[in-house]
């Protein structure tokens, strides 16, 4: 509502103080989400439920979308409400998120995407330690890497979930933007060029054509990649724009990857298991007999169904020379009826079956 003369055009300083006092309302209403906020937490821990309900968040993202009046875009409004439920949820109680690490990765970017800058994001060094730590309970959740649009799945996170007894709770899409940063003063001074594998491999294109003869040397993440250049005046690091500026590496290339597309997908893991959202996705691992004709029987129980997936990929047992468990996610909760037919049908055709877990899709 204006809080002017409709007949008078506003000046600036009309126009700042309605802006004034709409930060006021705004300002009012948060605090009392904040206090029933912290009311559903105290409610929580007297019946040990868990803080992070990513079922639930999913309900509020669709319902703001849909009343979403504009001029803001549904990115911004989620973007804004992101901040505003993760600063409430640390009144519930602090999260701790463990990702891969230093600050800076694209791990990071998804972590503070999904929970928010009131986490507590713990940077780790590797993949498994980011399990280790959940497992520890030296944090609540990890975020960890699944799969690129571009260049398939992470191998690594895969491989972890057949030595963890940990849930896939969310997913995240990041998209993924490269960047060349160096304290060189050109490009035909760079000898080194640091990169995380999939980042170099996503930006195979630029550097065929930039830095044909460069010395490709691999880092563990963006974020070290840069660590790296900031101490070595002869490399460059493929970083994301967050790494270059923590580590102050002038960035001299913008958006280096070969695809405008290409975004990467993350998994939230934790040991709690999502109720329906209505959206959601399941992910499992299960092996097959050695025999002809033993994984087409198998995934008959999906075609039966009618049930859609969204990625499917094998990895060896790494116990036995050409024996592979297959990874899958779906479309669908455990507990619909149509979910928990395909999963007994796809039991009777297997060795064993492990659900990861069931949990709301990413938009």
């Amino acid at each position: 509502m204006s809080l002017f003369n409709p007949d008078e055009e506003p000046t600036l300083e009309d126009l700042r103080r309605q802006i004034d006092a709409i930060d006021a309302e705004v300002l009012s209403l948060i605090s009392r989400r904040a206090e029933a906020a912290r009311e559903v937490g105290q409610r929580k821990e007297k019946t040990a439920t868990r803080f992070f309900a990513p079922e639930r968040e999913r309900q509020i993202f669709e319902r703001l979308g849909s009343q979403n009046p504009g001029p803001l875009s549904p990115v911004a409004v989620r973007a804004v409400f992101r901040e505003i439920i993760s600063a409430c949820r640390a009144l519930e109680a602090p999260i701790r998120v463990a990702y891969l690490g230093p600050a800076g990765t694209f791990s990071h970017r998804a972590a503070l995407a999904k929970f928010g800058t009131s986490s507590d994001l713990v940077p780790t060094d590797t993949i498994p330690d980011v399990f280790g730590q959940v497992e520890r309970g030296a944090t609540d959740y990890g975020i960890v890497p699944v799969e690129n649009s571009t260049e398939g799945v992470v191998p690594y996170t895969l491989d972890m979930f057949s030595k963890t007894s940990l849930k896939v709770c969310a997913e995240v899409f990041v998209p993924v933007h490269h960047h060349l940063a160096t304290k060189s003063e050109k490009l035909t001074g760079v000898k080194r060029l640091y990169s995380h594998p999939q980042s170099s491999a996503q930006s195979r294109a630029w550097i065929r054509e930039n830095l044909p003869k460069v010395e490709i040397i691999e880092a563990t993440s963006n974020s070290k990649s840069a660590q790296m250049a900031s101490v070595d005046s002869e490399s460059a690091a493929i970083c994301t724009d967050i790494a270059a500026e923590i580590y102050n590496v002038p960035i001299v290339a913008q958006h280096i990857e070969d695809s405008a597309h290409n975004r990467t997908r993350f998994l939230v893991i934790g040991e709690n298991e999502p109720k329906p959202s209505g959206k959601d996705k399941t992910s499992i691992y299960f092996s097959v007999r050695h025999k002809a004709g033993a994984l087409m029987r198998a995934m008959a129980a999906f075609d039966a169904h009618n049930i859609n997936l969204t990625m499917i990929e094998s990895r060896p047992t790494k116990q036995m020379p050409w024996e592979y468990v297959f990874f899958i996610d779906f479309q669908g909760h455990r507990t619909d009826d149509r979910v928990a037919h395909a999963l007994k049908m796809l039991e009777e055709q297997s060795l064993f079956v492990t659900i990861l877990g069931s949990y709301p899709e990413a938009d």
